[in-house]
């Protein structure tokens, strides 16, 4: 008996020691010791053969789901990949891939990377790497295309409906934190940040430097669809334009220790710099605390549109045997005390969702200035602008590849040999709508969402019959409403298909040549800096 009692003592000095728990030590050390026991009997008796790794994995997953979706398990791919994700460098083919349950798709291939000079092209639909075919993989076959720097691997891959082969030399792959900066207009530097791993401070100065010494009077910072990182970086990136000493960002959580203000420890690169930011949808997390941060610190002009609304905190915690607990620590703040979170995933609706802030629950705070902005919703950047907006159409167009896959569609039936010469015209979209219908393209509102649970509690209360004719004349109109929408959204649609169609022919530093010199959110950023009263009204 001795050892039985001694054994969840240990445990429960242990996580008193290492973790701080809220909880009843007791209670906690009990419901492990009742998991185990359940977990050996089921491993040792169930009918058929189990795998405990998998029943384990889907256990944990199943203990975490109903918590944010940041907080995660990482088996030690992840760890690895978690790892390549923050220092920028990793060997393999070189091209952002998209694993699916029979195949990996290529989504971008770099420019001159294995992948590239191999010939490969986004849309590509990867079925089998040397002699394993994907559908027969288990585990994540995207892992199976890295590998030692210089050695081959063969992959086999469909093309419009073609079988090919391609034999890869796998290489070291540098994934650039700032991919691309250019002088505007002779006084304007442009800087595009991409990620925020340990190299974008160091990216980010060496790109600043070098458009100064080419003249760079004013700066525009391009954060769109820049899902975040390290924060530490962030901080970095701020204090680049604002003195030492400022608050940038606090964080607050029930845990005692986690409670930390992160201020600017040295002096800047440059206090006085006229600066706009560029936002939208898809900058989360770091890239919200530097537009935030800026924002409220009335150093930089804000364009775009809404931020995604990430206010929280991650730290990894590492676990046995070379796996890690990526969890939710804390909120983080603003300098005015503002929290973007936009997601309350700690209170759900009836369908086990989380419940978004409601814009009139946002509170008001005070920049630095005095100017008002507001908490509960993302970055409201100062300027918005509908080319930079994800409406939940263009959200469901992503998600279900129609944008992806009609970029695919026109790569092979369009020749186009210079950018300055591309245009997606009103032809091209019409072309488009008529894609979307051929692909039976369709995606459920939250309106019709509503409108289903009501027709089942209508079958519950034996009124189908009553209202069944006339929920189906609803569902017709709701169907001519969302044709329409596609159409009202017209404008940030052709700007998300000319953005895939152009990174087909000229690659990412081809989509951002002619960004510079097309795109609505860099000409008005351009704009805002070339008009210093206006720049200056807006900060003030």
């Amino acid at each position: 008996m001795k050892k039985k009692i001694i054994i969840p003592i240990i445990a429960i000095g242990i996580l008193f020691t290492t973790a701080g728990f809220k909880s009843d030590f007791f209670e906690i050390a009990k419901q492990i010791e009742i998991f185990t026991t359940l977990f050996k009997e089921l491993n040792m008796n169930y009918v058929d053969e189990v795998t405990p790794a998998v029943l384990m994995d889907k256990a944990i997953k199943g203990m975490l789901e109903d918590l944010d979706p940041y907080t995660v398990y990482w088996n030690e791919q992840a760890v690895e990949d978690a790892y390549i994700n923050n220092s920028g460098v990793y060997t393999g083919i070189g091209a952002t891939a998209k694993a699916e349950k029979d195949k990996i798709i290529i989504v971008e291939p770099y420019k001159d990377y294995p992948a590239d000079k191999a010939g490969l092209k986004a849309g590509d639909e990867i079925i089998k790497i040397g002699d394993i075919k994907i559908s027969d993989f288990e585990d994540d076959a995207g892992e199976l295309l890295k590998g030692t720097p210089n050695s081959q691997v063969v992959l086999t891959y469909v093309r419009q409906g073609k079988t090919n082969t391609a034999t890869i030399t796998r290489s070291s792959v540098d994934v650039k934190a700032v991919p691309y900066y250019k002088l505007l207009n002779n006084d304007i530097g442009y800087i595009v940040l991409s990620a925020f791993n340990r190299k974008t401070s160091i990216e980010t100065k060496q790109a600043l430097d070098d458009l100064k010494s080419q003249g760079a009077k004013k700066l525009i910072l391009d954060l769109r669809g820049n899902p975040g990182g390290l924060l530490s970086e962030a901080i970095n990136i701020v204090n680049m334009f604002v003195p030492k000493g400022e608050v940038i960002t606090t964080t607050k959580s029930v845990i005692e220790k986690y409670n930390k203000t992160y201020k600017t420890t040295r002096d800047p690169l440059d206090a006085d710099i006229p600066l706009v930011v560029l936002v939208n949808g898809r900058s989360a997390s770091a890239s919200e605390i530097v537009s935030g941060g800026l924002q409220d610190l009335d150093r930089a002009v804000i364009v775009g549109a809404r931020s995604f609304g990430k206010g929280l905190v991650q730290r990894p915690k590492k676990l046995t045997y070379g796996t890690q607990l990526k969890v939710t620590i804390s909120r983080y703040y603003t300098p005015s005390g503002r929290c973007i979170q936009a997601l309350d995933y700690w209170n759900r609706d009836e369908n086990g969702d989380p419940v978004r802030v409601d814009a009139k629950e946002y509170n008001k705070f005070k920049t630095k200035g005095g100017r008002t902005v507001y908490d509960g919703g993302g970055i409201l950047p100062d300027i918005e602008l509908e080319t930079a907006v994800f409406s939940p159409i263009t959200t469901a167009l992503l998600k279900d590849n129609v944008i992806f896959n009609y970029a695919t569609q026109y790569y092979y039936s369009h020749e186009l040999t210079d950018w300055s010469s591309f245009r997606f015209s009103e032809t091209d979209f019409q072309d488009f709508l008529r894609f979307l219908k051929q692909n039976n393209f369709n995606y459920e509102t939250e309106t019709e969402k509503e409108f289903a649970k009501a027709l089942r509690r209508a079958e519950d209360d034996d009124l189908q019959g009553e209202i069944g004719s006339s929920y189906n004349a609803l569902m017709t109109a709701i169907d001519v409403a969302k044709d329409k929408a596609v159409v009202s959204k017209k404008a940030e649609i052709m700007s998300l298909l000319s953005d895939e169609i152009l990174k087909r022919y000229f690659y990412r530093e081809g989509l951002y040549d002619y960004q510079v010199v097309h795109n609505p959110e860099i000409l008005e950023a351009v704009s805002v800096l070339n008009d210093e009263s206006r720049y200056k009204r807006i900060l003030k």
